[in-house]
């Protein structure tokens, strides 16, 4: 019932739902788009991953209640059959319009257009089930898999997109094309606010940083190191590994700053070094950056390292939320299934965010608030002008579950 509070508020189903054309019979119409999306988002969110959990928690009573039916007396929901046809009937420009339409969401989560917003893009290895569309072997990852794209707004936690795509390196025109959409609508929508793309070294790619200085966008990326590059700093690396030395130290951290032009590059960019000095030898780790501004720490340490809180939401969405289950033979219904993962990412975060913030779980992970919060035992009774959630006397979160209905309402005008 709070994911049913949850989703009302957000309205993410009907949301998705206008995205995707419903080419059925209306006469023969049972479940609604948005009510099978609703189904299989609390389905994920409780840790029934797969779709046929479907067959039998269609007719459990708590999962009917949320999704708007009687208990006992109302239909049961929809099958497994029904979803795996609701998941491969998007063509391929449903499936974009399906893939960009949590932007919104992300963007109405904010009370007033932010001046500044920082994306984090990332992928993961998801390895495949079998021989499905877009899957390749990996030589890194020793796998046959998928290499999806996760954008978060990282300081908020927030899902911005998932994008599915084959199992290696992202190339420079696919990065600038995944950056592209991803502005579009930010633009459309707040036009005064400032983007800043973080990333390693896998999008420090020409394209997308030309892209990004002609479109007036931010970026700080990861960069792999280079001889030409590593002598720009040579003299600060020997300084620090003296000092090391010297001084008999663990470890000696500085930073250098250069401009740089690879290559491929049709012009010079600023280039940050961070020089680490250890008994075990020098390590040195670049970023390139269109920002003029901040000192080369502050660049590294403080901007750019951040992005690792990135790789924590990107395992909660996979290990927490099951969107590895890309198990289908077509890409397209794959990318839905992510959609419909990050769906359940919002509905999860938006029962977290409601808890007030001196309780433990404000902060707790996925798993744990579906222990505490969701898979919880109670009798639902169905009477004649009401239904009737009845707890256990010593629910241990009682308190809790009194005050949280009032934070999930939908808000009035």
């Amino acid at each position: 019932m709070l994911l049913s509070m949850a989703e009302r508020r957000l309205g993410v189903a009907e949301r998705l739902a206008r995205c995707l054309p419903d080419r059925r019979d209306r006469s023969r119409i049972a479940h609604t788009i948005a009510d099978m999306i609703r189904a299989r988002a609390f389905a994920i969110c409780c840790g029934y991953e797969d779709a046929d959990d479907l067959d039998v928690l269609r007719c459990d009573p708590a999962f009917k209640l949320a999704c708007g039916r009687l208990p006992d007396s109302g239909r049961d929901l929809c099958s497994q059959p029904t979803l795996s046809r609701l998941e491969n009937a998007p063509g391929l420009k449903d499936v974009l319009r399906l893939t960009y339409a949590l932007v919104d969401p992300w963007m109405a989560s904010y009370a007033m257009p932010p001046s500044r917003v920082t994306l984090d893009i990332d992928d993961t290895c998801d390895v495949a089930h079998g021989h499905q569309q877009l899957s390749l072997f990996n030589a890194h990852y020793d796998e046959r898999c998928f290499l999806p794209i996760h954008v978060y707004d990282t300081d908020k936690s927030r899902p911005v997109a998932v994008i599915l795509r084959p199992g290696k390196t992202p190339s420079g025109v696919e990065v600038r094309a995944h950056l592209r959409r991803l502005v579009r609508p930010i633009r459309s929508r707040c036009p005064s606010t400032r983007v800043l793309f973080r990333g390693d070294g896998h999008y420090a790619r020409p394209e997308a940083m030309t892209w990004c200085e002609e479109n007036d966008v931010d970026s700080v990326f990861g960069l792999p190191g280079t001889r030409p590059l590593s002598r720009k700093v040579d003299e600060t690396a020997d300084a620090i590994r003296t000092e090391r030395a010297v001084g008999d130290k663990d470890v000696v951290r500085g930073y250098a700053e250069t401009r740089h032009r690879a290559g491929s590059w049709h012009k010079e960019r600023r280039a940050v070094a961070r020089i680490e000095a250890t008994r075990l030898g020098l390590d040195v780790r670049f970023v390139v950056t269109n920002l003029d501004r901040g000192s080369a720490e502050w660049l590294y340490e403080t901007l750019y390292c951040a992005r690792g809180q990135a790789e924590n939401l990107i395992k909660l969405h996979r290990a927490q939320l099951a969107s590895d289950r890309t198990s289908c033979r077509s890409a397209l219904a794959n990318q839905v299934r992510l959609v419909l993962h990050t769906a359940a990412y919002w509905l999860m975060l938006a029962v977290r965010d409601a808890i007030p913030k001196e309780r433990d779980l404000a902060k707790a992970e996925f798993a744990t608030l579906r222990l505490k919060l969701l898979k919880i035992a109670a009798r639902v009774v169905e009477m004649a002008s009401r239904v009737r959630l009845a707890f256990a006397a010593a629910c241990p979160e009682a308190e809790l579950f009194a005050g949280l209905p009032a934070a999930l309402m939908p808000r009035g005008p």
